[in-house]
C-alpha cells in the first residue's frame, strides 16, 4: 500500500534527538519506529503499553529521588547487588 498520510507532531527538541539516537541504535527510522508503534496500537486494540497513574509509593520514591534521597550508587553490578543484600 503506498504512502500517502503525514503525521506532524511538535515535541521537545532534547527528547526527539535522544529518541532518534536509540533508534538508530536500533537500526530504525523514525518513521519506521511511529509505524510499528501504529501497528502495536492496531494488533492490540490499544497502546502496546500500560498506562497508568504512579501509586503512593511510587510518588514518593520519585521525589525522594529527585532530591538525591535513597539513592545507592555501585562501581558495578556486583558491588550493587552487595550494597542492596541481593
Amino acid at each position: 500500500m503506498p504512502k500517502a498520510s503525514t503525521i506532524r507532531a511538535r515535541i521537545e527538541p532534547e527528547l526527539k534527538h535522544n529518541v532518534e539516537r536509540l533508534f538508530a541504535q536500533l537500526g530504525l527510522t523514525t518513521t519506521e519506529a511511529i509505524t510499528l508503534f501504529y501497528k502495536q496500537v492496531e494488533l492490540r486494540q490499544g497502546l502496546p503499553f500500560a498506562v497508568e497513574l504512579p501509586n503512593k509509593v511510587t510518588m514518593r520514591t520519585f521525589r525522594d529521588t529527585d532530591q538525591g534521597k535513597g539513592i545507592v550508587r555501585g562501581e558495578d553490578a556486583d558491588d550493587m547487588f552487595r550494597k542492596l543484600g541481593i
